[in-house]
């Protein structure tokens, strides 16, 4: 059944608001992907891997934890966990607690890795993300994404907080 009060077509302010976004969530990927690429010789995807691997604790995640912080497939996951492997930046192993679970490790080079790319990573996201923005656009911003996230869905994405 259709929802005969749903607007048929964006029009206004809201196809406006809508285009300014959309247009973002398409540029923004691309250009974090092409500054750590150039710098890092890594995705943004494996890049975020690393990063939530370096920052979880004793630098251990199940991949299906690390999956769903990543909004991944556990397939598309394990490729990149492959490729991460065969660089020698992380490494698997059955969960010791449950064995019905696989641990995403980082290793010291994978470390290294996160520590070398994450400056170049920083200066990129403020540069096209946070230094155009107010204090209080920001806020409005971090305010925004978060309503956004849970109409989206319930559960959490990463957070700073998450892994603590």
């Amino acid at each position: 059944m259709t929802d005969r009060t749903a607007p048929s077509a964006l029009t206004g302010d809201d196809l406006e608001t809508w285009s300014s976004l959309a247009t973002v969530l398409e540029w923004l990927p691309a250009a974090l992907d092409a500054q750590l690429q150039s710098d890092s010789e890594v995705t943004h995807f494996e890049y975020g891997i690393l990063y939530a691997l370096a920052d979880a604790p004793e630098q251990a995640l199940r991949m299906s934890v690390l999956a769903g912080y990543a909004n991944s497939s556990l397939s598309r996951l394990s490729r990149a966990a492959a490729r991460l492997e065969k660089r020698g930046w992380m490494r698997r192993m059955p969960d010791p607690t449950d064995g019905r679970y696989t641990l995403a490790i980082l290793t010291e080079p994978g470390r290294a890795k996160v520590e070398q790319a994450t400056p170049g990573h920083v200066r990129t996201v403020h540069r096209l993300a946070l230094d155009p923005l107010t204090a209080a656009q920001k806020k409005q911003l971090r305010e925004i994404s978060r309503r956004i996230q849970r109409a989206i869905r319930d559960e959490s994405g990463w957070s700073p907080a998450a892994t603590e």
